[in-house]
Formats: C-alpha cells, sequence, structure tokens
C-alpha cells in the first residue's frame, strides 16, 4: 500500500512540475513574441532610405508603425541618430534628426511626410541637432551612414521639456523605458546622375 501511495505522489508531483514548466516556457515564449517592433513601408531594415527622404530629395519623413507595446505603457519616445558623423571611417559624433515625446501609447503609426498637424494628438517634439524641431533627412557629407530610428515604450508620461535636446530628453527617460524597438537604414548621398 505505501509504495503505490508513494508511486501515486510521485507522478502527481512529475505531472504538476512538467505543467509548470511547460506554462513557463509558454509564457516565455509568448513574451519573446511580443517584442515590440517598429517599421516602415519606405525602408527595409538595413535598407536604403529612399532618396525623397534626404536633403536631397524633399527631407520629408518616412512612415513609420509599431506593434507590440507593453500594456503599461503610459507614452512613447521617438529618436531618429546618426552615429556615423561626420565621416564613418572617423565618426566623431552621433547627428540628431528627430526628437518626438509624449507619443500616446494608443497611436500605432506616424505617417508618411507628417506635419505637425499630423502628429498624434499630444506628442511633444524635441529639437534636432540643426536647432530645428521636425524632421531633418539624411544628409551624409561623406560615406554612406546608418541612421537609427528608435522608439522607446515608458511607465510614464514626461512633463512638457520645452523642446529638449536628445541628452535632455534620455535624462528625463532614464528609469522608466519598459520597452524598446529599432530600425535602421542607411543613405550615401547621389551623384549628380544618380
Amino acid at each position: 500500500m505505501n509504495s503505490i501511495y508513494q508511486h501515486t505522489i510521485t507522478r502527481l508531483f512529475f505531472l504538476v512540475f512538467s505543467c509548470g514548466y511547460i506554462t513557463a516556457a509558454l509564457a516565455a515564449e509568448g513574451e519573446q513574441n511580443m517584442t515590440m517592433t517598429l517599421k516602415s513601408p519606405d525602408f527595409v531594415n538595413l535598407g536604403e532610405i529612399p532618396k525623397i527622404f534626404t536633403c536631397q530629395g524633399d527631407d520629408t519623413s518616412p512612415a513609420l508603425s509599431w506593434s507590440n507595446i507593453p500594456e503599461n505603457a503610459k507614452s512613447l519616445v521617438l529618436i531618429v541618430d546618426d552615429p556615423d558623423a561626420p565621416d564613418p571611417a572617423a565618426p566623431k559624433m552621433t547627428w540628431v534628426h528627430w526628437l518626438l515625446y509624449n507619443i500616446p501609447p494608443t497611436a500605432m503609426e506616424i505617417p508618411k511626410a507628417v506635419t505637425d498637424a499630423d502628429l498624434p494628438q499630444g506628442t511633444l517634439q524635441g529639437k534636432n541637432d540643426w536647432k530645428k524641431t521636425g524632421y531633418g533627412g539624411p544628409c551624409p557629407p561623406i560615406g554612406r551612414h546608418r541612421y537609427f530610428h528608435k522608439l522607446y515604450a515608458l511607465d510614464i508620461e514626461l512633463p512638457d521639456l520645452n523642446y529638449p535636446n536628445k541628452i535632455q530628453l534620455e535624462k528625463a527617460m532614464a528609469g522608466h523605458t519598459i520597452g524598446q524597438a529599432e530600425l535602421i537604414g542607411t543613405y550615401q548621398k547621389k551623384g549628380f546622375f544618380d
């Protein structure tokens, strides 16, 4: 009787442990599948940004869309910058092209050639390295540069930072990032006949 009882207890323990392990594994897999994503219909990750979105074109912003924002996100931040300035062979600084913050977490996209009026309601802007608000497209002086489009989910809504630069914005964000996605485009200036 004792050995049957012990055998049954052992089997039950194994069954409960196995179910718990499978549940945990499935939950972890679900979390991995729910990673934030950022994409554009205008260029693929690590692909070339079309000329229209650069200083050699219309200098308008590409369309961006995202998914899998954490449920507890209170706001989103978009930072677009170029770590290859001025020359990818000898970079000296990261050039900031666009800063947006307090994008509502319910927003799912920013349209192509966005104007201030088209931004999701409540979105605030920072100043790029041209000391202006809004998008400034790729304009590399030499070589092929990388342009990092970074989207952050925050667990707070930031106060009005009065057109912050990237350093000020990142300082305000510190300790509040709960999700992140990245999309990289590249660009090299075209010659006259390109």
